[in-house]
């Protein structure tokens, strides 16, 4: 999939126009421009009141616009109503109808369509072995695991072959270990029918996991748009980079000796030479820089050569594979985030005492400048 900046008219699939929508005095949605890709998993990531269920319900038709307009294939969605759209959608409540067993559920949308019996039993079949529940054509409803409710409940969305899936949350009912595993197979079967989904969540790993792109949402904007790697390693602004795993925010000045050498004077880090193709911005300018937790190194003495600080440990969480450090460091308030993995633990790892002097290093590299908000 191209990346949006290369996205070429053949490969826009959804377009999304200055749409904004208001509810009274309330602004929900607030002049959005966006496209999503043929055959694209899109994700919708943002928290909740942020604006991303709205957006998917235009795309549905089951809000119009305040201002602006959707194109779905090339064809303006603005006079088309709901159950004349390419699109279908799932929700989180399944609604699944418990009168009906599977095969019912399954050919429900297919009623008024003018099909044989046998045909339509055969479309069936053909989703019961997509969704992996071949031979539970008759269960009933109270018979399915939640998991196997919302393969039912896709598969019911599936067969009517639509151009463009929504999916608003449909993993947020299940639990933990059945939702990661749900993740990989909606993943599976996405790329097995090569149709555009466009899913809502705000749960971070889970738009990471699933995702081609993913446009992360605040307050009825489109902060940033990005594939997921992109997101985590180059996010734009303070709000995309803390809304995307966990991040360290430094405060910095630029310091530049001519026009070949530039630095950093970051609180705390002391000073950070960069390239001066990294930083454009003019001598004595403010500066906003973040790091990664898992790309700080932790030892006990302080590493030969390279940038490094000495800081104090404040506490210390064992998360299994990783355990995550937090330590003060002088010239700066906050504590500052490490991430290192458990198969190479320092001495003690998690049960290090308060107070104990570590030392900090990192690479320029790993460093990512921000937009100051």
């Amino acid at each position: 999939m191209k990346a949006p900046s290369s996205m070429t008219p053949s490969d826009r699939f959804i377009s999304i126009r200055s749409v904004s929508k208001r509810f009274g005095a309330f602004t929900a949605i607030e002049d959005i421009s966006m496209d999503i890709g043929q055959g694209e998993f899109f994700s919708l990531l943002g928290a909740s009141g942020c604006g991303k269920t709205t957006l998917l319900r235009m795309l549905a038709g089951f809000e119009a616009p305040s201002k602006g307009e959707i194109f779905i294939d090339d064809q303006p969605m603005s006079d088309v109503p709901p159950h004349h759209r390419p699109v279908n959608m799932v929700f989180q409540s399944y609604a699944i109808f418990p009168h009906l067993n599977v095969r019912d559920n399954i050919a429900y949308g297919l009623r008024k369509q003018k099909l044989a019996s046998t045909r339509r039993a055969e479309m069936v079949e053909e989703m019961l072995d997509l969704i992996k529940l071949p031979g539970y054509g008759n269960r009933k409803a109270n018979e399915l695991s939640g998991g196997q409710r919302q393969r039912i409940a896709l598969a019911r969305a599936l067969i009517l072959r639509p151009k463009v899936l929504l999916l608003d949350e449909p993993l947020g009912a299940l639990d933990k270990q059945l939702r990661e595993q749900m993740q990989l197979e909606l993943r599976a079967l996405q790329r097995q029918v090569g149709i555009t989904f466009v899913f809502v969540t705000h749960d971070q790993e889970e738009a990471l996991t699933l995702s081609d792109r993913i446009a992360v949402m605040s307050g009825g904007k489109v902060l940033q748009v990005d594939t997921p790697a992109g997101l985590y390693e180059t996010p734009r602004t303070r709000a995309v980079a803390s809304f995307i795993g966990t991040m360290n925010f430094f405060r910095g000045t630029v310091r530049r000796n001519g026009s070949v050498m530039a630095a950093i004077e970051a609180e705390g880090l002391g000073t950070i030479p960069m390239a001066t193709a990294q930083l454009t911005k003019p001598d004595g300018a403010p500066v906003q820089i973040a790091l990664r937790p898992e790309k700080f190194s932790l030892s006990p003495k302080r590493p030969e050569g390279g940038l490094a600080v000495e800081g104090r440990l404040r506490t210390a969480a064992y998360m299994g594979e990783r355990s995550q450090y937090y330590l003060s460091i002088p010239g700066k308030a906050e504590p500052v985030a490490v991430s290192a993995p458990n198969s190479h633990r320092l001495m003690g790892g998690h049960d290090l005492p308060e107070g104990q002097a570590l030392w900090l290093s990192w690479s320029p590299e790993s460093i990512v400048m921000l937009d100051i908000d």
